[in-house]
């Protein structure tokens, strides 16, 4: 075959140079030129690659690094849960996120989110929704959506209820059938990606009697109209509750949605609204179905499987009692008296207040430690070690085949409630989420996500020769491609978001399987600006997006990685080797990046052959927030956990208005201090919390906060200023003085 490819790249050439000669009398000189050119060609072609997957790499790791940072900040708060009195204030801030799906009857749950006395008014200009729904009433909601209008928030809880009650009556497990006369179609993450799903929908069809869809989760985060295809999809499933078929992902859980941007994306679509709908939708996530099988023969689930996997125990779990999946759920072992006290504490008036019980933790063998009514300021030195504890019961730090005997011993109990976890079905729904493959034999812990698994192929044999199966197609991961098989191609990987990490970065996919069960893959682009870009041009641009965001984290980690830099420079001179460089780099980032080779790319000047340090920050281009305080390191701190901050900030704005007070910003502060074992003292916090009180009203914008301290490219900001030179000075000043209009350069993963 290279043979073939070398004899047709030669004539070509040979019609190009030579158009008057015949083959037979092409010179030698000719020739190798022709060779040299195709040498040159595949040189060129092969660094082009290189820089792309160099560039995946970023990206990828990013992405994996702030989803190991959800998690430990989601074990932290579970800590805090476990270990701090129900009367402490700081627990009281996080308490309503870890509340259980709440035993009520169905009729209070309809009476909270009664949406009889919305009223539509006249100017309303979206589309109308009639119940039972119709394929006409899809199609217009489709179609409304194309055209940029928003569905009305009276419709908005109709329809999410509607779907809820379907949702109720459907196994965990969908079974689906093919025929001769029709293929079924498999979407991956869609991620708010509408203009995927309508391309999806224009090359493959309206999902119909005629044309089934399964969709593999994680619709919503990261994208910004991930309410919109939530919306549509719900609208199909109650029209074809047979046809369509949705699989629960890792993002359809409200605790990610806090970090990833769907919780902020419906407040801000429905301010009024906006709280009862994201209620709605913890139920709805916790009913969707766990995995769809194609004649017997085909698993589609979201992540992927583990060496406990059993599709008999995954049929049987209460799925419903998995509102988040990072936190297990506490089942009562005691009967119907403490069912009716769960109806009693019903608050139909606030519902995200509730009050969470004391708890104690306590192991067999081990004696129960003494719960104190400790504060934060207290904790600092003792989280960290707790914290590891409580994460190696949880099996993050165990291999995998241990996590069901130490989260089976570790159970919390209170007085006159005895509490358990089921922790194997918890696991098999984890797994189900979260998982990852791997190119070889076994099955141990996620440590990148920082959940799941990653299992080999032996795995990916077992389990479907156990249960009888010929394939295994999951989601979960972004392919540069749009799909990827391994595991001797009994695993597809399905990706349906396109230019996911930048434009051009990717291309999405889905699936067509007929009787025959043969995969049928379809690629596509949803961007028209990239279909006309040269792949230089694609690499380029994507390459230098993913450069921007990393700078930016080399620049949040400046402390860090000074303190790296000087212990290969024990003389102080200020100069370290290229070789130091790169290993301190990885030592304090962790990314796992090939360092050495993005040396060029990050590294413009040396010194016989070493790095002066200190100026290599400013090399950077990185520009900070114009701000008067002279606190550096909280400065430090806010720029590198900025995404922790903010999902902090979302949690104890408990009342979604996008507001929180004075007192709630120092407790905001302190949970994080105690999270990352800093000392920040209350008068830097104050001084932060001033200077941002922009109309002096004692309280503080959460949007306005985040983006005021943004960390943004230099070199972006100047040529967006460029652009902006022809307008008025007084449209582009700040009418605050301590406030600095920044414009975001990168891909942020929040």
């Amino acid at each position: 075959m290279p043979g073939i490819v070398v004899r047709a790249q030669f004539s070509e050439l040979q019609s190009v140079f030579f158009p008057c000669q015949h083959s037979a009398s092409f010179s030698v000189p000719a020739m190798r030129a022709a060779l040299l050119i195709q040498r040159w060609y595949r040189q060129y072609v092969a660094r082009l690659e290189m820089r792309r997957r160099c560039t995946w790499n970023i990206f990828q790791s990013m992405e994996y690094a702030g989803e190991q940072n959800q998690i430990k900040l989601y074990k932290f708060f579970s800590y805090l849960m476990d270990h701090f009195t129900p009367a402490s204030s700081e627990r009281n801030l996080i308490a309503h996120i870890f509340r259980e799906n709440e035993v009520c009857r169905d009729a209070e749950w309809e009476r909270y989110f009664n949406y009889k006395n919305i009223e539509v008014p006249e100017f309303y200009s979206g589309p109308h929704l009639n119940f039972p729904l119709t394929a006409t009433n899809a199609t217009e909601l489709v179609e409304a959506f194309r055209t940029k209008q928003q569905l009305h928030s009276r419709y908005v809880l109709q329809l999410l209820v509607e779907t809820w009650k379907l949702l109720r009556i459907l196994p965990n497990i969908n079974h689906v059938s093919t025929c001769h006369s029709k293929e079924i179609t498999i979407c991956g993450d869609l991620h708010g990606h509408l203009e995927d799903l309508l391309l999806v929908f224009y090359k493959n069809g309206l999902p119909s009697m005629e044309t089934p869809y399964v969709f593999n989760g994680d619709f919503v985060d990261r994208g910004k109209n991930s309410m919109e295809i939530l919306l549509i999809l719900f609208a199909f499933l109650l029209v074809y509750p047979n046809d369509v078929h949705l699989n629960r992902g890792n993002h359809e859980d409200h605790i990610v949605n806090l970090r990833y941007g769907f919780t902020k994306e419906v407040l801000g679509k429905y301010r009024v609204h906006g709280k009862k709908i994201l209620k709605l939708l913890q139920k709805i996530y916790s009913w969707l179905p766990l995995a769809s099988v194609i004649d017997q023969k085909v698993l589609i689930l979201h992540g992927g499987i583990s060496d406990t996997t059993d599709l008999d125990i995954i049929a049987k779990v209460d799925r419903h009692r998995y509102v988040s999946t990072l936190r297990p759920p506490k089942q009562r072992k005691s009967s119907a008296k403490n069912k009716q006290s769960d109806q009693d504490s019903w608050d139909e008036d606030n519902m995200t207040r509730r009050r969470v019980r004391s708890m104690t933790y306590s192991s067999p063998g081990v004696s129960r430690p003494e719960v104190q009514r400790h504060s934060l300021q207290t904790l600092s030195s003792q989280v960290e070690e707790e914290l590891r504890e409580r994460r190696r019961r949880a099996g993050f730090s165990l291999s995998h085949g241990d996590l069901h005997n130490s989260l089976s011993s570790d159970s919390d109990s209170d007085p006159g409630e005895n509490l358990e976890t089921d922790a194997e079905d918890w696991k098999q729904v984890v797994d189900m989420l979260w998982s990852d493959p791997m190119p070889i034999d076994g099955c141990v812990p996620n440590e990148v996500r920082g959940g799941g698994c990653y299992w080999g192929p032996d795995i990916t044999r077992e389990v479907l020769e156990k249960h009888n199966l010929q394939l295994l197609i999951r989601s979960h991961e972004c392919k540069q491609e749009g799909y990827e098989f391994c595991h001797n191609r009994k695993v597809l990987t399905i990706f349906s978001a396109s230019n996911y990490y930048e434009v051009g970065s990717n291309r999405g996919a889905y699936i067509r399987l007929g009787p025959d069960l043969v995969p049928h893959l379809i690629q596509y682009q949803a961007s028209r600006s990239t279909r006309d870009l040269t792949l230089r041009q694609s690499v380029g641009r994507t390459e230098r997006s993913a450069l921007r965001a990393l700078r930016e984290q080399l620049f949040a980690h400046k402390s860090d990685l000074i303190s790296a830099f000087q212990e290969f420079d024990p003389e102080q001179t200020g100069l370290i080797s290229l070789n130091h460089w790169a290993t301190a780099m990885e030592s304090v980032l962790q990314l796992g990046l090939p360092w050495r080779m993005l040396r060029s790319q990050l590294v413009n000047h040396t010194q016989d052959g070493k790095l002066n340090y200190q100026s290599w920050f400013k090399e950077l281009a990185i520009m900070e927030p114009n701000t008067q305080l002279a606190h550096t390191n909280l400065l430090e701190t806010l720029y590198k956990h900025h995404s922790n901050l903010e999902t902090i900030f979302r949690i104890i704005d408990t009342d979604n208005s996008g507001l929180i007070s004075f007192e709630e910003f120092r407790q905001t502060w302190r949970l994080l201090s105690s999270h990352l074992q800093i000392d920040i003292s209350d008068e830097a916090i104050s001084d932060l919390a001033q200077s941002i009180d922009f109309n002096k009203d004692g309280s503080i914008d959460i949007n306005e906060f985040m983006e005021a301290f943004r960390l943004v490219d230099r070199t972006q900001q100047e040529r967006s200023n460029s652009t902006l030179s022809g307008v008025h000075p007084h449209l582009l000043q700040s009418e605050h003085p301590t406030k600095t209009l920044l414009v975001s350069a990168s891909p942020h993963f929040v």
